[in-house]
């Protein structure tokens, strides 16, 4: 910024460039206007050019020679509550990198937090200046996440430098330019530096670092990496889209730590051992807990408070698996209406288990203020959010379908297929891992009988369904006479056991309550008879 007169102005603009744009900002003093420099060019290119010039500006011409700088507005971007009292989530992978120009709703990165991961997008348009942390780091709620540049404010500030004394009237030797004259600013160093620009120093450029940039890979190949110490973003992907497997993580680790691209190819190389990969031969490591890992860890030392009741039955499912099989003819009829294909024997027993409940209300409910006898209550609650353990690729979740008491076993289907779908791609919404009130886990999928599940402070009752077995069993069998006999026969078994919290549950109430669920599952036509 620079105040001359008018006569002054149009010599200065013949002489600096038609190039230049030079507006008038106002009035400051009769025919003296206060005038803005822009140009391509920075404060001291402008001043080189100038001094080249003979001296052309006598002590009126101009009194004053300041700059001021537009500065850019840095917003800090904090990583918002996203609830259940969490106070830290793990940074997965970042999609931008310092210097990316960002729009609203743009991704910024994905975090980890005890249940689920999320992916934070932009409030504010601009360019990104810093991340604040790199992948892998424990990023605190509320702390800032990235600096955004967004260009929104000016900065009033003005450095003036003050002019000698205007009665000087000495002419300069042409080779010192405008540095002679009393009236002209005496060291453009100050405008160079409002401009954040110092003469001779190089502009200096930020290189996204391996970490920033973005690869393609699910949390449980992350987890494998990380494990193993493998920056993930030196692995060349063969998956689609080139997103990194797990097997390109193994034979990375095969390869002595090189990219299968960059691995020497033989027709008679032998295929790579992927277990010897995983841990080295007698090396121990040390890691630390993944984020659903540290939940596990909270709430189990938690439930360590609860003395736990057992109590274990068998359910013969050979009428379930009848009606089962009439549902899915039923859905095959009008595959459009689902987003299933096949209903599968857990919506059939959450069901069962609602019913269960509607006649022992207190296995729905939970302990308040259990610390202490005399004021410890019971909360009965009318809903029933039937939680269903799910083995995701983080880890273990507990996601529950809300009120079961008001859906069909079709509609129940509907919600669990939802939320499977979600449980795969680590993206369960957070509602749906609240305000869960009995649990049930179908780990038979996998294998066992018998087990001893665990159960949560926030519930009384906890669940446990088997593998399903071809076994014989004795059956009174009606002849042909009309009379019955004994015989034995092959049945479908699955067996159950539940985990109860003594305190308030007593093995009567647990032993008639899963009566009541077994009879429903061994005759489904129950399921008809008793909805309301």
């Amino acid at each position: 910024m620079f105040s001359a007169s008018r006569s002054s102005f149009n010599v200065l603009r013949t002489k600096i460039g038609q190039s230049t744009c030079i507006s008038t900002a106002r009035m400051v003093s009769g025919q003296r206007l206060k005038y803005s420099i822009s140009t391509k060019t920075t404060a001291a290119a402008l001043y080189s050019k100038a001094i080249r010039q003979q001296p052309i500006f006598g002590a009126s011409h101009i009194h004053r020679f300041h700059a001021s700088a537009i500065a850019n507005a840095k917003v800090p971007f904090l990583l918002a509550d996203i609830g259940e009292g969490i106070t830290e989530c793990e940074v997965i992978q970042w999609f931008v990198k310092a210097g990316d120009k960002i729009e609203e709703f743009d991704r910024l990165c994905e975090v980890q937090s005890d249940k689920a991961s999320v992916e934070i997008t932009s409030r504010f348009t601009g360019t990104i200046t810093t991340l604040k942390y790199k992948v892998g780091d424990m990023a605190k709620v509320g702390s800032p996440l990235v600096e955004i540049e967004t260009g929104d404010a000016e900065s009033g500030v003005e450095e003036v430098v003050a002019a000698p004394d205007a009665t000087s009237a000495s002419t300069p030797a042409p080779e010192e330019g405008l540095r002679g004259h009393s009236n002209v600013i005496q060291d453009m160093t100050a405008v160079a530096a409002m401009m954040d620009y110092a003469p001779g120093k190089a502009e200096r450029i930020e290189v996204p670092t391996a970490e920033h940039i973005l690869t393609f890979a699910t949390p449980a190949v992350r987890r494998v990496a990380k494990e193993n110490s493998v920056d993930i973003s030196l692995i060349k992907g063969t998956g689609k889209g080139g997103r990194v497997m797990k097997e390109d993580v193994m034979t990375y680790l095969a390869n002595g730590r090189q990219s299968s691209a960059a691995a020497p190819k033989t027709a008679d190389a032998p295929a790579p051992t992927f277990a010897k990969a995983t841990i080295p031969k007698g090396e121990d490591k040390v890691v630390p807990l993944s984020m659903i890992q540290k939940a596990m860890f909270k709430q189990m030392t938690k439930s360590l408070s609860i003395p736990h009741f057992g109590f274990a039955d068998e359910i013969v499912l050979d009428n379930a698996i009848a009606f089962r099989s009439a549902l899915n003819e039923y859905v095959a009829k009008t595959p459009e209406k689902y987003n299933f294909k096949k209903v599968s024997y857990m919506p059939i027993f959450i069901k069962a288990l609602s019913i269960a409940l509607e006649e022992y209300p207190v296995m729905n409910a939970c302990l308040v203020d259990g610390d202490d006898a005399s004021s410890a209550k019971l909360k009965y609650r009318a809903s029933h959010n039937i939680g269903i353990a799910m083995d995701t690729p983080n880890g273990l979740i507990v996601p529950n379908i809300k009120n079961v008491q008001n859906l069909s076993v079709l509609e129940i289907a509907s919600e669990l297929t939802r939320l499977q779908e979600a449980g795969k791609k680590n993206a369960i919404p957070m509602a749906d891992l609240k305000d869960g009130t009995i649990s049930l886990s179908n780990v038979g999928m996998i294998g066992g009988t018998y087990l001893n599940p665990v159960v949560v402070t926030s519930e009384v009752a906890i669940a446990a369904v088997g593998k399903m077995q071809r076994l014989p069993r004795f059956k009174m069998i009606e002849q042909e006479d009309g009379t019955k006999a004994e015989r034995v026969v092959a049945q479908e078994i699955v067996n159950i056991s539940w985990s109860a919290d003594h305190r308030v549950i007593d093995g009567a109430t647990i032993a008639r309550f899963s009566q009541v669920w077994k009879d429903v599952i061994e005759n489904p036509f129950l399921l008809g008879a008793l909805l309301r």
